[in-house]
């Protein structure tokens, strides 16, 4: 059908619009054809439950007998399985899993849905959830509840329910019944509903039990049913969960050779015979998931199913000239998609359809030139990501995580590393569509624990079905080239005992993933040649890279001091994939500054006024981004290392990409996170404007540091940096030379720094200067007073589906426009507009990137912070038209900005 649409359309003389319009009608009449053949529906469940939270346990109930089981269909070795209990159900009934339970009177939510993220926060002394886990009520029992229809049309189907992550220690009833269940957060889980539904009926009850407790975490977490949720149905012989595998072999531009394995499992009470075949087409349009031209069939298979068996069939084909998966700028992400038939033999009716994403690509890592994807070497420009929306909480939202990932490719990153847990399936989505290159990750910690409550509590039993289930789960993304089982583990220095744990966590990764992608584990203080080191195909240094307090502005700290180790490891591990999965750990708030300014190229944060770079009564650290925490450096250190160790260094990953909800070192009075180049409303930390010079070199850019409103330092030593690509540049304070600098030839300086300016209040201006050709400038003024706001949306047209967001920034500006630096005038943010009594937008949260502001984030009123503050807009679902908001602050004339939603 597509593909005789794509023709028509290509005759088509009536314009753009009606080329639109045909891809409209394309979309539609291929969800028609598809649902029509496959014999497989996926159904949201996202909408209309009905929720209730506890802080203390209202049912007290263990049930781990009858939730280990999960496990087994991850667990290899049958001899090691679970035994279900002699009684398949629990000998009691609990009210709230229940059909005669009245829940009316509980909280209608849809999901994705974070209970934790509307606060309030804790503020106090000794506050129930600390500032490691973000000040936000996350701990507690909760309950969601919801009915599901089932028809006559499901007899002889099965039934399934998938959920792509609940926080956590999940339990799920179907009619008062215990269906499964899932102890560990982050990880997606699918639960067989089947044995207790009631065919054509309307009231089959579904209700869900979730179990958070403090002490689990060292961020954020979040709590509740905070990703998708789906009803899946199909055939009692149906391509499996996860179910197949693709692997490409050879790729070049001329031709590559895709090998797909898929499992077909009969859950049925006789035998079947199907035939397996499968097409691979392009992606024409990979946001709407349209296919383009079919590019090879793989043939079909017969295949006989015992029930209650799976059976594994392999096929291969050649793709000829291929369109390659690679990162952008260099290379295009091309995605493909097979498409896989099951065909029953007695009768020629497909009785199921299964559709893989996949790339072809090559990735080779490699000791001497590290990364090469498809044959040229990719450095690894990445950042740390932990799973958290800013004030939006761990609830996903696919523009959200999309906007997150826009700021990060602007920037000039390249990959991300997932810290530290299975992500959302559509973030992987989002990678592979962008470009991205992936470190996926399974664990924070083994049996060594960090906090009380986290993961090592059920490690020995659920090691192995987390990793394999979430390896099987992500394996077709092109995005991800590494497979990261832990991070900082404490078995690092535990010898043997780590080395086991090690090889055994390797071992499943090489069964998982056939495609050679490595294993790893992140490494703080393991060193070469010890058995820990030695488990894993990939070296992953945290810190050891650039040093760990080996410089004398760090002497004085306690704990590791650990000298440069990129040649100990190289030289140690020739041949194996070597980089720095965590960098920097830099700390700084956006926009504010302190004096004096070190003089060193990296220093330590400390709270020692006025030399530590920080206010420890405003909880904020200086932005000069020259101070770090103790373990860490600024970027300037870790520039040099890598540049110094080339060219078998691989690339980095900074900690961090955003700041992130929880873990907010050094003032753990805070909410959020300190370490990220962007802060958590997505505002540019001056860091920003450095690794995008690094990153970007050919961007013809110059930043100016600090702003210049310092009423109270007339005449005192106020340094002024430059962040820029170019390697000469010339600073003029209101007209006059402040002389002109140039950066070393071998490039060990990575900012221009004029440290003996003294204030006065005016103009800066830079011009920079690149191979003797000018550059780019860079102009800082003092500004007026407050007078206005300007209020600005990252889009204008977003869809009314309850979903689609748009970012709203105001600032703060004086009478000439300029934004007031230092602005922290409180905000209100209002929905104006009414259509037919129908109120078509909401203000979903705001912030202003302050890590010390403990303003609920569904507040509709906000202080600026250093000039700025956000709303996230989110248009209602139905009718669509224009939706304006209004920003208002005492004194200053309002903002407003115009939004058109969509239907």
């Amino acid at each position: 059908m597509t593909a005789l649409v794509n023709r028509l359309a290509a005759t088509a003389h009536a314009g753009v619009l009606l080329f639109g319009l045909l891809l409209l009608l394309v979309q539609a009449a291929d969800a028609l054809w598809d649902d029509a053949a496959s014999g497989r529906e996926r159904i949201s469940l996202n909408k209309g439950w009905h929720f209730k939270r506890w802080e203390s346990n209202p049912d007290n109930i263990v049930l781990k007998p009858w939730i280990l089981p999960m496990a087994n269909a991850f667990i290899n070795d049958p001899a090691t399985h679970f035994k279900t209990p002699v009684d398949r159900q629990p000998g009691f009934r609990i009210s709230f899993a229940g059909d005669s339970y009245n829940d009316t009177d509980w909280e209608a939510v849809d999901l994705p849905h974070d209970w934790a993220i509307k606060g309030p926060f804790y503020t106090a002394d000794t506050p129930v959830v600390g500032g490691g886990m973000g000040r936000l009520p996350i701990h507690g029992i909760a309950w969601y509840r919801r009915k599901l229809t089932i028809g006559p049309e499901d007899e002889d189907r099965r039934i399934y329910l998938d959920i792509d992550g609940a926080m956590s220690y999940s339990m799920v009833w179907i009619n008062g019944n215990l269906a499964g269940g899932w102890p560990f957060g982050y990880n997606s889980f699918r639960v067989d509903l089947t044995p207790y539904l009631k065919l054509n009926s309307s009231d089959n009850q579904l209700a869900i039990r979730l179990d958070n407790p403090v002490q689990s975490s060292r961020w954020y977490p979040g709590g509740g049913l905070y990703r998708n949720v789906w009803l899946v149905k199909v055939d009692d012989t149906h391509i499996a969960q996860w179910g197949t595998l693709v692997t490409t072999e050879g790729a070049t531009a001329e031709a590559a050779t895709v090998q797909l394995s898929v499992q077909v499992e009969n859950s049925g009470n006789s035998s079947r015979e199907v035939m397996v075949a499968t097409d691979i087409y392009e992606l024409a349009d990979v946001k709407a998931g349209m296919r383009g031209m079919k590019v090879a069939s793989l043939g079909s298979k017969l295949v006989s199913v015992l029930p209650g068996q799976r059976q594994t069939v392999n096929t291969s084909a050649k793709v000829e000239k291929p369109k390659l998966w690679g990162p952008p700028p260099t290379q295009t992400p091309n995605l493909h998609v097979a498409v896989t038939r099951l065909i029953l033999a007695s009768s020629n009716k497909t009785i199921d359809t299964y559709e893989t994403r996949f790339g072809i690509r090559t990735l080779n890592a490699t000791g001497e030139r590290g990364l090469l994807v498809n044959g040229e070497r990719i450095y690894l420009q990445g950042v740390n990501q932990h799973h958290d929306l800013g004030a939006l909480g761990a609830a996903f939202n696919h523009r959200a995580a999309e906007r997150q990932l826009e700021v990060l490719r602007e920037l000039g990153a390249n990959a991300i590393r997932m810290s530290h847990n299975p992500p959302a399936p559509e973030l992987l989505d989002l990678a592979d569509e962008m470009g991205f290159l992936v470190m996926n990750e399974a664990f924070d910690c083994w049996q060594n624990q960090k906090n009380p409550n986290d993961f090592h509590l059920i490690f020995d039993d659920w090691s192995e079905a987390d990793l394999r289930a979430m390896m099987r789960r992500d394996r077709n993304h092109p995005s991800i080239f590494a497979w990261s089982t832990g991070n900082e583990v404490g078995e690092q220095t535990d010898g043997a005992n780590g080395g086991s744990i090690g090889r055994r966590l390797s071992a499943i990764v090489h069964e998982e993933d056939p495609s050679h992608r490595g294993s790893t584990a992140s490494m703080n203080v393991a060193k070469p040649n010890t058995p820990f080191t030695e488990a894993f195909d990939i070296m992953s240094l945290n810190y050891q890279g650039e040093g760990i307090r080996d410089t004398p502005a760090y002497s004085g700290f306690t704990g590791t001091h650990t000298p440069p180790l990129y040649p100990d490891f190289h030289k140690a591990f020739p041949n194996s994939l070597l980089l720095s999965s965590e960098t920097a750990a830099a700390l700084s708030t956006r926009g504010t500054y302190f004096f004096p300014v070190t003089n060193e190229s990296s220093a330590p944060q400390t709270d020692q006024i006025p030399a530590g770079g920080s206010d420890p009564k405003l909880r904020q650290v200086s932005a000069y981004e020259l101070y770090s925490t103790p373990f860490g450096a600024s970027p300037d250190k870790v520039f040099a290392k890598q540049d110094e160790n080339q060219p078998y260094v691989a690339g980095e990953f900074v900690w961090t990409g955003w700041d992130y909800l929880g873990e907010p070192t050094p003032y753990y009075s805070a909410r959020s996170s300190y370490f990220g180049i962007v802060d958590l409303c997505g505002f540019k930390k001056d860091r920003f404007h450095l690794y995008q010079a690094r990153w970007r070199p050919d961007l013809k850019t110059a930043h100016i540091l600090p702003h210049w409103n310092w009423p109270d330092r007339k005449g005192e030593v106020t340094p002024v940096h430059v962040f820029t690509a170019a390697d000469e540049a010339e600073l003029f304070l209101n007209g006059k030379t402040l002389g002109t600098l140039k950066k070393a030839s071998n490039v060990t300086s990575y900012r221009f720094r004029w440290d003996d300016v003294r204030y006065e209040p005016g103009e800066l201006r830079v011009v920079t200067f690149k191979d003797g050709k000018e550059w780019a400038n860079d102009t800082v003024l003092t500004t007026g007073a407050p007078a206005a706001l300007r209020l600005t949306a990252d889009r204008s047209l977003i869809k009314a589906d309850g979903h689609d967001l748009s970012f709203l920034t105001v600032e703060v500006v004086d009478k000439d426009g300029l934004v007031v630096p230092d602005a922290s005038n409180a905000i209100t943010f209002t929905v104006v507009t009414v259509v037919g009594g129908y109120d078509m937008g909401e203000i979903a949260a705001t912030d202003n990137g302050d890590p010390y502001d403990m303003v609920a984030f569904p507040s509709k009123t906000r202080k600026a912070f250093s000039g700025k503050a956000l709303a996230i807009m989110r248009a209602k679902p139905g009718a669509g038209g224009l939706v304006t908001v209004v920003a208002t602050a005492e004194g200053l004339t309002r903002g407003i900005v115009a939004l058109t939603a969509v239907p």
